[in-house]
C-alpha cells in the first residue's frame, strides 16, 4: 500500500507523482418530504409577504419564494426543530433575499447614470428600512386592534403617553398597560416574521 501526500488544493499525490482529486463529500441537503411539508406550511404566508415586498409583482415574489426554499433545501441544519418551526428562518432569508434583489436592482439603474462610486455612497441601508416596515406593518396587523393603536400612536408616530390617551380617547394609564401588553404580544409575532425580538 503506498502512502499519500495531501496538496494543498486538495490534491493526493501517490508514490508515483500522479495528482488525483480527492473527492469532495456533498453537502448535506434537505429530505424531499420534509421539504415539501416546509412548503406545505410556510409557502403561502412567504408568499404573501413577499408580494407585498415587491408591491404585487408576482414574478418577482415566487423567485424569491423559489430562492427561499431552495436555500432551506441547502441547508437542512439551520431547520432541526423541524418544519413546524421553520417559519422565522423562512421569513429571514425571504427578507434577506429581497433587500439583496433590490439592491442589485438600485445598482443596475445608477450604473446607468454618471454618478462617480463615491457620490453612490449611502451610510445606511434604505433597502433593510423598506423591507423591515413592510415586516412590521404585517406584524401589526396581526395584534389586536387596541394593542395596534397604541403601538401606533406611542411608537410610530412617537406620541407621549398623554398625546396618545388624548387620541384614543382613553385614560394615561390605559395607555400604559395596553403598550406593555401589546409590546409582549408583538415579540413572538416579530420572531415569526424573521425580525427577532423587540
Amino acid at each position: 500500500m503506498g502512502t499519500h501526500e495531501h496538496e494543498a488544493d486538495g490534491t493526493v499525490r501517490g508514490r508515483t507523482g500522479t495528482g488525483v482529486r480527492a473527492e469532495a463529500r456533498p453537502r448535506p441537503t434537505m429530505d424531499r418530504d420534509t421539504l415539501a411539508e416546509l412548503h406545505r406550511l410556510h409557502a403561502s404566508a412567504l408568499l404573501r409577504a413577499l408580494l407585498r415586498l415587491t408591491s404585487g409583482d408576482r414574478g418577482k415574489a415566487e423567485d424569491m419564494l423559489q430562492e427561499t426554499f431552495l436555500r432551506a433545501w441547502q441547508h437542512p441544519q439551520a431547520l432541526t426543530r423541524g418544519p413546524a418551526h421553520g417559519r422565522p428562518w423562512l421569513f429571514t432569508v425571504a427578507r434577506r433575499i429581497a433587500i439583496d434583489h433590490f439592491r442589485a436592482q438600485s445598482a443596475r439603474a445608477k450604473e446607468l447614470g454618471d454618478e462617480t462610486p463615491e457620490d453612490r455612497a449611502a451610510l445606511e441601508d434604505p433597502y433593510e428600512d423598506v423591507v423591515t416596515a413592510h415586516v412590521v406593518d404585517d406584524a401589526l396587523a396581526e395584534l389586536p386592534e387596541h394593542h395596534r393603536q397604541v403601538l401606533v400612536e406611542l411608537h410610530l408616530n412617537d406620541r407621549s403617553t398623554g398625546d396618545a390617551a388624548v387620541v384614543l380617547g382613553i385614560p394615561p394609564g390605559t395607555v400604559k398597560s395596553r403598550n406593555f401588553y401589546a409590546v409582549r404580544a408583538l415579540r413572538p409575532v416579530l420572531e415569526r416574521h424573521g425580525l427577532g425580538p423587540v
